[in-house]
């Protein structure tokens, strides 16, 4: 299925040849509308699915972007939506083949540093994986990569400091911190928050992990940035709603794209 894909993409694109793939989470999908060269529906790639979450156009978009050959997934495909975690990661491995060498992964996310403020830009310096599962349990596509990947090094450090130094030249104030994956789709009970900052994680989501580890094990250069879209529950005394989540991710979508444009030029 995934050379199947991958042929069916690179028929329609020809000779562009993506070296950057952009995974946009909840609200975060304008990039793509701003850039589009071709853009080709999820639902007609052999092994995609269409997406089902509001906000989520479900998209494989290619562009040029400051000189860069870019494709976007404009919508990601979620372990909550009742899909298996490998077609959660199915995307990451079609940019694999594509010629992709530095994926950036970016969500929406609650925060759990009570430092954190909604539309803060988090850089991801690490994560923890509460998702019960991973996507690299079962037979190993060694072509791809090794059967015992490490992961000291997910979110590679120059590119972190890359994406810190253009966030200081462009004036857009960057936290960093850990991420922590679960499952969804409800959000975190304050228990469930209270647990994930004893253990360390500074924000938490429903995604970028499984995305991050295959990438990681495929030996792609991974950069994360999460837009903490609310307080996560316990943090803060207001209720949760997707509606919050995705005004919030209006609100520095702006910021967003400038700091990811700049990112690309640089990279």
């Amino acid at each position: 299925m995934l050379n199947n894909a991958v042929e069916f993409i690179q028929e329609i694109i020809k000779d562009f040849s993506p070296e950057i793939g952009i995974i946009l989470g909840s609200g975060l999908g304008e990039l793509a509308d701003e850039y589009c060269n071709i853009a080709i529906n999820y639902s007609d790639i052999p092994g995609f699915e269409a997406s089902t979450v509001a906000g989520h156009k479900g998209r494989l978009v290619f562009a040029e972007i400051n000189g860069k050959k870019v494709v976007m997934m404009q919508g990601r495909f979620h372990f909550y939506e009742g899909h298996s975690i490998q077609k959660v990661v199915f995307p990451v491995k079609v940019m694999k083949k594509l010629g992709v060498k530095t994926l950036i992964i970016t969500n929406a996310a609650g925060g759990v540093n009570p430092n954190f403020r909604p539309s803060d830009l988090m850089i991801i310096t690490d994560h923890i994986n509460y998702m019960g599962t991973n996507p690299l349990i079962g037979a190993n596509d060694n072509s791809m990569g090794e059967r015992f990947p490490d992961m000291s090094e997910v979110y590679n450090s120059e590119l972190i400091e890359l994406v810190h130094k253009v966030g200081d030249s462009i004036g857009v104030d960057l936290q960093e911190g850990v991420y922590m994956a679960l499952t969804g789709p409800s959000y975190e009970t304050p228990a469930e928050v209270k647990m994930a900052k004893i253990i360390g994680a500074d924000a938490v989501g429903m995604s970028t992990v499984p995305e991050a580890i295959v990438a990681s094990w495929a030996k792609m250069n991974v950069i994360g940035i999460s837009c903490i879209c609310n307080s996560a529950a316990g943090v803060s005394t207001v209720g949760l709603s997707h509606e919050d989540v995705i005004k919030a991710a209006n609100t520095a979508k702006d910021k967003f794209k400038k700091l990811v444009k700049e990112v690309i030029r640089k990279i």
